[in-house]
């Protein structure tokens, strides 16, 4: 069995199985001479269809939320099912299988496929209209019924929804073994990854995989063009790589300091921050984790910024469970974190926490440190603002809100030193919090969290305090020239930043994000779909991390490639 999205021969076959069920079978609509169906949402609809050797047996229409409309408008107006105005939510229709193969499980592998394919595209809620004859479907496989009914014709249906992680959920648990036969029986063919990661979080950095996680083919590296993920594209400095390789055989072998009192002296001293300000971690998700752990639970309210790091809505969402609410960004404006429209929201003390990268990943968009201090002043006493400076230092450390954060219990400030020190493989992180706050967040940190290499590097980096900012500058010079080598690619918006990336819209008649990221991998280079993040990206939107001038020639060479190869199929309608 194969499972793929319609081709324009399958949406032929479409129309027609479409008439014989809807008009010839179930009396929905009149019967016509033609002998095909047609949507009036066909040209926004993304139709999956499951075929074997003798052709297309099944198919399901998806509906996303920037096609404008649903359905489902037909029926109910949006005072009626308030949830169809989120910007997240995703409609699943038509699930159709040929009279012959209606028992052998086809619909319950579209209706798999559907779900994939709305969480590829960060969908956060399903909606589908359920016919009585496959109310016993849709319920085995999470959905449930929102107590509105719709007649069309001689046909009754039930109004159904569910999560997406509770979906997902079930793809992990009860539903594995099913998933994993399907694995290797399925000739997946969905621009979406076939299966959820184990953890649940679409992370970044498949290049890795590319090189050889079992670290057996590391030559590799030369090879293959790393820029899904932010890493530095220079090298640490010159002492903090002295440190590393000046006496491996003793750092390898040598238990560190307990606490990481050096690094918190060091940081202190390099940032001028009280040091009983200051707590470290093995990276910024060490602390995320921890602290999260400690401050929320299941009745938490949290408020994130959206589009923004994945790793936030993973922890709140999915590890703790916590209830979630998106501040969203808007791409008609820029990405503009709009600070007074975020105070409004948070000013009412609804939110235990309030999550804000900034510069923003993956938009490459800053808020002024004065705007967005402000908007934490006017917060109540009880809500918490958690701001991610892991770019800071690409706009200037003035820009950080870490002194302010040292006095103020609302705030906490983290700062990844993987970025700016191109220390990613080390891990080393720091937050900065009022002392009682860091207190607790010292109390909760295991002893030796920081290997000794990570100690050593980052003390020595932030003692080179004139090696960096040159290095920043020429990232910013770096990234407006891949700016203009990329602004030839046909119909692509080319979104700069104030950090170490750019992003590409994909044009609305062009490529999926996933189908680019796949043709540029055949090139070796790797460059991250961000279409998991938000719906707002309309799954056509790539992020490129900057890299130096002959990694960004390849960068550019694959992007142009791409698009070529990829054009005259989807002028086809095949992808």
């Amino acid at each position: 069995m194969q499972v793929r999205n319609a081709t324009p021969e399958d949406r032929t076959w479409i129309h027609e199985l479409r008439h014989r069920v809807y008009a010839e079978e179930l009396d929905q609509h009149p019967v016509n001479a033609d002998g095909v169906l047609v949507d009036a949402l066909d040209g926004r609809n993304v139709y999956l269809v499951a075929a074997d050797a003798d052709g297309p047996v099944g198919f399901v229409s998806l509906t996303p939320p920037w096609a404008g409309s649903f359905g489902l408008d037909k029926y109910l107006s949006r005072e009626e099912l308030p949830l169809l105005d989120e910007p997240d939510v995703f409609e699943v229709r038509i699930l159709t299988v040929e009279p012959g193969r209606r028992s052998a499980g086809v619909a319950t592998l579209l209706m798999y496929a559907a779900m994939r394919w709305i969480a590829g595209r960060a969908g956060r809620t399903i909606v589908a209209m359920g016919r009585d004859d496959l109310l016993d479907l849709y319920r085995g496989v999470g959905l449930v019924p929102t107590g509105r009914v719709i007649t069309s014709g001689t046909v009754r249906f039930e109004v159904m929804t569910a999560s997406v992680a509770d979906l997902t959920a079930l793809a992990l648990g009860p539903f594995a073994s099913l998933v994993q036969q399907w694995r290797d029986e399925v000739d997946w063919q969905v621009d979406t990854p076939f299966a959820p990661r184990a953890d649940g979080c679409e992370h970044g950095g498949a290049s890795f995989g590319a090189i050889g996680t079992d670290f057996r083919t590391l030559e590799r590296r030369r090879e293959v063009v790393v820029a899904d993920v932010l890493d530095a594209w220079f090298p640490p400095s010159p002492h903090a790589q002295a440190a590393l390789t000046e006496d491996v055989a003793w750092m390898t072998r040598s238990s560190p300091p307990t606490d990481a009192g050096g690094l918190l002296d060091a940081i202190a001293e390099a940032r001028c921050l009280p040091v009983e300000s200051l707590a470290v971690g093995a990276g910024s998700s060490d602390l995320v984790f921890r602290a999260f752990g400690h401050w929320l639970t299941r009745e938490s309210r949290v408020l994130l910024v959206d589009p923004g790091y994945g790793e936030y809505a993973h922890v709140t969402e999915r590890v703790i469970g916590c209830q979630v609410d998106r501040f969203r960004l808007r791409h008609a404006e820029g990405w503009r974190l709009d600070t007074e429209r975020l105070a409004e929201a948070v000013g009412d003390g609804a939110y235990d926490l309030v999550v804000v990268v900034n510069p923003n990943n993956p938009t490459g968009r800053h808020a002024p440190a004065a705007e967005l201090r402000a908007a934490v002043e006017a917060s109540p006493a009880g809500t918490r603002w958690w701001v991610d400076e892991a770019y800071v230092g690409y706009v200037g450390l003035h820009e950080s809100l870490a002194p302010f954060a040292a006095t103020d219990p609302r705030l906490v400030v983290c700062t990844s030193m993987s970025k700016m020190y191109a220390l990613s493989g080390v891990r080393a992180a720091y937050l900065v919090a009022e002392p009682t706050v860091a207190a607790t967040m010292r109390r909760l940190t295991p002893p030796w969290q920081l290997g000794l290499p990570a100690q050593l590097a980052a003390v020595a980096a932030l003692r080179e305090v004139d090696h960096y900012p040159p290095l920043w500058q020429r990232t910013h010079d770096l990234r407006e020239a891949l700016v203009a080598d990329l602004a030839v690619l046909d119909g692509v918006e080319v979104e700069s930043s104030v950090a170490n990336f750019v992003c590409l819209r994909l044009p609305a008649d062009g490529p999926s994000a996933t189908r680019f990221v796949e043709q540029c991998r055949q090139d070796d280079v790797y460059v991250r779909d961000l279409s998991p993040l938000s719906p707002s990206y309309e799954g056509r939107t790539v992020r490129i991390a900057v890299r130096e001038e002959a990694e960004n020639a390849r960068i550019v060479a694959a992007c142009l490639r791409a698009m070529e190869v990829l054009r005259p199929s989807v002028r086809a309608g095949a992808s």
